[in-house]
């Protein structure tokens, strides 16, 4: 897997994400501090509120965003939106007041939802090769997962002799060298081949993944994803600290056992996704999070809540989650041309953030309402939901190439050669809008 580093250019890349990865997560340990000095007892509102602002930006500006990578070139975006992030970072030592933390909060997650779409686009047209980006899927799972170990450790380290503003600084540094790193390479920046108005370059993404029956099926295992997801992020603290009374450090630990079975997945995948197709693959992993969720509620509801079963249902999770979502770059790379994926990243980006907006919330009423035990049997009942639309959406057998009719181009289009009827792979552009045998 680490033989793709010996390109430059993704070298640089990988190099960059790991950078603002470890800034992000110093600010959100700060931000709960900080949140925590100005609001007392209602750090948990305003924290709340921060995450909802996060959803609604990344829903929000990810497909405007979209548009925009398609008019610029993409590494002075890129750099661009690191400066802001960092610039962002920098103010929140500062504030005095909530309201502050919220506008801030919002330009900064704005830019990330420009930022991280862009970047995931441009990695299959920096390794063409499906081999090697399957690779670079997986790396790039891995250090979302490192990340979530090692800011804590630093953070850790740095509060026994700093303040937690000092947190942000780390932040500012996370996106500065994610900036230079970025700027010392050049970066392909395919053009449209034709100039659009503004609605349809936001909306373009958005059409072509709808259009597109193997990512409606993505978007029913990111449904899926998001439901596993947030009882693990949402409520692993009610359990471990309320419920079973464990001290904090247990915390850490469960979640640990989380990222390592989604590290070990990310690890697995570039081997498994060479003899098989991603399918049967993503759908495994649904269900994995949905025995996960199931056995720990038959567990509990038998002989009550135990550490152990915890940790071995989330490792359960944590493996099905990164099954899930490490192959969903290869979906989306298929399914458009060069210069359209900025777009279709950027789409993907935004529904799978929507289906966060729903179980966030909702994960959080179930467990307050009902308790752990109805709260994970409903969780999997929507993971179920979402497997069961990605299979109905997703046909068996999903085809590259498709053989079709053109009966919506005049005889003498470049397109049609001189054939109407052709084979080749199939994607939603201008001549295809959309899919099907005949069009």
């Amino acid at each position: 897997m680490l033989e793709i580093l010996h390109d430059r250019t993704f070298r640089h890349l990988f190099a960059a994400q790991v950078m603002a990865l470890l800034g992000t997560g110093l600010a959100t340990i700060a931000l709960g501090l900080l949140a925590y000095e100005l609001a007392g007892s209602g750090a948990a509102m305003v924290l709340g509120t921060v995450f909802t602002i996060k959803m609604l930006a990344y829903v929000g500006i990810a497909p405007i965003a979209g548009a925009l990578a398609q008019r610029m070139n993409r590494r002075t975006l890129l750099v661009v939106l690191d400066l802001v992030r960092a610039g962002v970072a920098l103010c929140l030592p500062f504030v005095s007041e909530v309201w502050q933390v919220y506008v801030l909060i919002f330009l900064l997650q704005s830019a990330s939802a420009a930022f991280t779409p862009t970047f995931q686009a441009t990695i299959p047209d920096v390794l063409p090769d499906e081999a090697r980006y399957v690779r670079a899927l997986s790396l790039s799972r891995l250090a979302y997962d490192l990340e979530n170990i090692v800011s804590p450790m630093i953070a850790a380290l740095l509060l026994v002799v700093l303040s937690y503003n000092t947190l942000f600084l780390g932040t500012v540094a996370g996106f500065a060298a994610s900036a230079l790193l970025i700027i010392a390479v050049v970066l392909p920046s395919p053009r449209p081949s034709k100039t659009r108005g503004i609605y349809d370059g936001i909306t373009r993404g958005l059409r072509i993944y709808l259009a597109t029956p193997r990512l409606r099926g993505l978007l029913g295992l990111n449904f899926a994803a998001a439901a596993a997801g947030a009882m693990v992020m949402v409520n692993s603290v009610v359990l471990v600290r309320g419920t079973l009374g464990l001290p904090e450090s247990a915390l850490a630990w469960t979640l640990f056992a989380f990222g390592t079975g989604s590290m070990t997945a990310a690890l697995a995948l570039p081997k498994v996704l060479e003899r098989t197709t991603d399918r049967p693959v993503m759908l495994g992993g649904a269900l994995l999070m949905i025995v996960a969720l199931l056995g720990m509620a038959a567990a509990t509801a038998v002989m009550g809540p135990r550490w152990e079963t915890l940790l071995g249902a989330w490792c359960l999770a944590g493996l099905g989650y990164s099954a899930v979502l490490t192959p969903s770059g290869r979906l989306l790379r298929r399914s458009a041309h060069a210069e359209d994926r900025p777009a279709l990243f950027a789409a993907q980006f935004a529904l799978s953030h929507a289906c966060w907006l729903i179980t966030y919330p909702l994960s959080g009423w179930l467990m307050t309402r009902f308790g752990a035990t109805p709260t994970l049997v409903g969780l999997a009942g929507l993971a179920i939901v979402g497997a069961a639309v990605a299979m109905r959406l997703w046909p068996a057998g999903d085809p590259t190439e498709v053989e079709h009719t053109h009966a919506n181009l005049p005889a003498d289009h470049p397109h049609l050669q001189g054939q109407r009827r052709h084979r080749h792979p199939l994607v939603i552009d201008d001549q295809h809008p959309r899919w099907g045998t005949t069009l």
